[in-house]
């Protein structure tokens, strides 16, 4: 699918529903949805987006995905039967994270807070420690475990999958979005 620029700026604020499964496991948060993402309607739907190849070379997924023209309906069937679910810190669509305020961001958290009471994962994994530490008011937080909870879910902070993160790898992401599904329970897929 190709949008013009313009196509995609009438996605701006716009919002994606959550993916998420009766089998919650592992619910992955995203800052909050690109514009190309919306118009597609998939987590992740830009093309380059190391979100999924990590997820593959991590073993949690059994095969490539590829959301950029939307989802295939047995790859969505494939992320619930696994108990990966995927959401963001703030519902609307932007251009880029940065577009965000920390007010935003603060409120997202707080609105997450209330999500995980009512899905109840294992694991939530907040895709970006910049954004986490803004949201969740913690400046000095690093990614990995965190010490504290959210609302009965163990809480992670794992490298933010974008291309704007130059220093995260794709095998970077891969071992750390593994640590958090093995804390899940997820079984793994061996290479």
């Amino acid at each position: 699918m190709r949008f013009t620029r313009a196509e995609l700026e009438t996605f701006r604020g716009a919002t994606l529903p959550d993916l998420v499964g009766p089998e919650l496991r592992l619910l992955f948060v995203g800052v909050n949805p690109g514009l190309r993402t919306v118009a597609v309607q998939a987590h992740f739907g830009r093309r380059g987006n190391r979100f999924y190849p990590a997820l593959f070379q991590a073993g949690i997924v059994n095969r490539l995905i590829d959301a950029s023209s939307g989802f295939v309906r047995d790859d969505r069937a494939h992320l619930l039967a696994r108990g990966i679910g995927i959401t963001s810190l703030v519902a609307g669509a932007t251009a880029r994270a940065e577009d965000l305020t920390n007010a935003e961001l603060i409120a997202g958290a707080r609105s997450l807070s209330r999500r995980v009471t009512s899905l109840n994962p294992r694991v939530v994994a907040i895709l970006g420690i910049t954004a986490y530490r803004i949201a969740f008011e913690s400046p000095k937080a690093t990614v990995g475990r965190q010490p504290q909870s959210l609302n009965g879910a163990q809480l992670w902070v794992v490298p933010n999958p974008s291309g704007l993160n130059a220093h995260a790898t794709t095998a970077s992401l891969a071992v750390a979005y593994r640590e958090a599904a093995i804390a899940a329970g997820i079984d793994i897929y061996q290479p």
